[in-house]
């Protein structure tokens, strides 16, 4: 992806490109008119758009947030045309949304994302470092659009602290090992899928790190199995509701091998700012 370029876009034409990119992307009917979008970069937000030569591959909205006491930049849509998935436009996005909010004066980057999708859990988590400490039921309401329709729109609500870079140290020794052995949702799998089945009991606070496991491929559950997707749903929903109110925070995103059905989230209640990659 050598060839990708970021841009900001201020451009009424060029943001109306974007309007049709979301279109094709979720589906027209919640699309963002591109007058609102257009606002918010005048008024502390920002457009970013990923181009292959002409054609725009990939882009970024975000809009200024403020809860009560400090201002912040909500990270709103981030999406990829079905044709550039997979090689790396999203991480370039965001990267170019750190240094441009960095000028604009931010240093907290707030969004949210569906937990279960692996893809950008590695990405928000494991490569840029964000954390995570509050899980929303449903945030959303029930969605009709073509990737989210058929399942409450439960979300992840991301902090990416980008006054500095995030220190990398190295992970446990055998770490894998110790998240599928420990995971306090277990599985099995049944017709090429893994179903989730028993909870574990809430970990003890001494514990320096847990884990929790979520499919590697989501997508290709919710489509093949909607009943499996939904049990994972809920399963997920309980054990994270419950680590966040006890005081856990995510801070860590643990990929298995390509062939692996399951990743995980790992979990601390340490207060220092260290993040595992």
């Amino acid at each position: 992806m050598e060839s990708i370029e970021i841009r900001t876009l201020t451009d009424m034409k060029d943001l109306e490109d974007v309007r049709r990119l979301e279109s094709e992307i979720w589906g027209a009917h919640d699309s963002i008119p591109s007058h609102q979008t257009l606002t918010a970069v005048k008024n502390g937000g920002m457009v970013l758009g990923a181009y292959d030569g002409g054609r725009l591959a990939g882009f970024q909205y975000s809009f200024p947030g403020f809860n009560g006491t400090s201002v912040y930049l909500c990270s709103h849509i981030l999406g990829t045309h079905p044709d550039y998935r997979n090689q790396g436009i999203g991480e370039k996005l965001k990267l170019a949304q750190r240094k441009e909010a960095l000028k604009l004066g931010y240093s907290l980057i707030t969004w949210t994302y569906d937990p279960l999708e692996s893809i950008n859990g590695y990405l928000n988590i494991g490569k840029l470092g964000g954390t995570c400490s509050q899980y929303v039921e449903n945030c959303y309401g029930e969605m009709e659009d073509l990737l989210n329709r058929g399942l409450p729109s439960d979300r992840f609500l991301v902090e990416w602290d980008i006054s500095e870079a995030a220190r990398q140290i190295p992970r446990p020794e055998d770490e894998l090992q110790t998240a599928a052995a420990e995971s306090l949702i277990s599985w099995h799998m049944e017709n090429g899928l893994p179903i989730p089945l028993d909870i574990k009991e809430s970990p003890l606070s001494k514990e320096e790190f847990i884990y929790t496991a979520i499919p590697a491929d989501f997508r290709r559950i919710r489509e093949t199995s909607p009943d499996t997707a939904l049990a994972w749903r809920m399963k997920t929903r309980m054990v994270f509701s419950r680590l966040f109110q006890e005081g856990w925070s995510v801070v860590r995103f643990l990929k298995g091998p390509k062939e692996s059905p399951v990743h995980f989230y790992v979990l601390t209640k340490n207060s220092n700012d260290e993040v595992y990659i």
